[in-house]
């Protein structure tokens, strides 16, 4: 579907980087990308796990959105934000609804007290181990979806772009090895390759902007010449296609 046209490499570019963005909130690609969604439902997951909570942790909760919109959140719900834009909406959302809002600067000191919470869960944000270990009651469970190391990993190759180093050992594997040597039992593991599809090159910019870690140095002036490449192939061949790569692990402290 044509929102603009494609013709206007400029137009499409400009307007993409004007677009503001918090809380995670992805509606100005509505009908411009279009994502596979993978076998498993992180949302049923996590309903069907707070059947068994008291405590509960949103790690990256962002605007609050998703934590806002579950039923039966324990009376002791906390959430970490690190993202500064993202916490005044997520306290907006969240603290009528009793939710504590705490601001974070680092994965490796969440301010909660030892073994306190039944249930973690974290959806495409970062973690570290010994934290959760720290935080998690004995039998407490994780249940997280990554985004995984080979994300959208074509349109690093067709702007021959390099990829986050840091990143390329973020693979379910690693995950999983390194989890259970902390001590964790693993549950449930899978992983995903969708369909991740871009109908402009306004939308392959504004996914570029907001994904900082998809391509560390990106500006539209330093891949400017394949970003014109791209845009002439979508207008000649079509929507670009790429692969979201998805992985998820439920885990439970022994």
């Amino acid at each position: 579907m044509n929102h603009a046209p494609f013709s206007n490499f400029d137009q499409l570019a400009d307007e993409a980087l004007a677009q503001d963005f918090s809380g995670w909130d992805f509606s100005w690609l509505h009908g411009r990308w279009h994502e596979e969604e993978p076998s498993w439902n992180y949302r049923e997951l996590v309903q069907s796990a707070l059947l068994h909570a008291e405590s509960l942790l949103d790690m990256g909760t962002g605007g609050g959105e998703f934590l806002a919109s579950l039923s039966g959140r324990p009376a002791m719900t906390f959430a970490t934000e690190s993202y500064a834009p993202n916490i005044p909406i997520a306290r907006a959302r969240l603290e009528p609804l009793g939710v504590k809002v705490l601001a974070i600067e680092s994965d490796e000191a969440l301010p909660l007290p030892d073994r306190s919470l039944d249930l973690a869960i974290n959806r495409h944000e970062s973690y570290w181990i010994p934290e959760l270990l720290r935080i998690l009651k004995p039998g407490g469970t994780f249940l997280t979806q990554q985004v995984g190391a080979l994300d959208c990993i074509q349109i690093n190759e067709f702007l021959n772009a390099p990829t986050d180093s840091d990143a390329a050992v973020w693979m379910l594997e690693n995950e999983i090895r390194q989890l259970e040597e902390a001590g964790f039992q693993i549950l449930r593991a899978e992983e995903a390759f969708l369909d991740s599809i871009f109908d402009d090159i306004g939308a392959v910019v504004f996914f570029l902007k907001i994904i900082g870690w998809q391509i560390p140095d990106f500006s539209i002036e330093k891949y400017r010449d394949r970003l014109l490449a791209m845009n002439e192939q979508i207008k000649d061949q079509g929507p670009f296609h790429a692969k979201a790569h998805r992985f998820l692990i439920k885990t439970q402290k022994r």
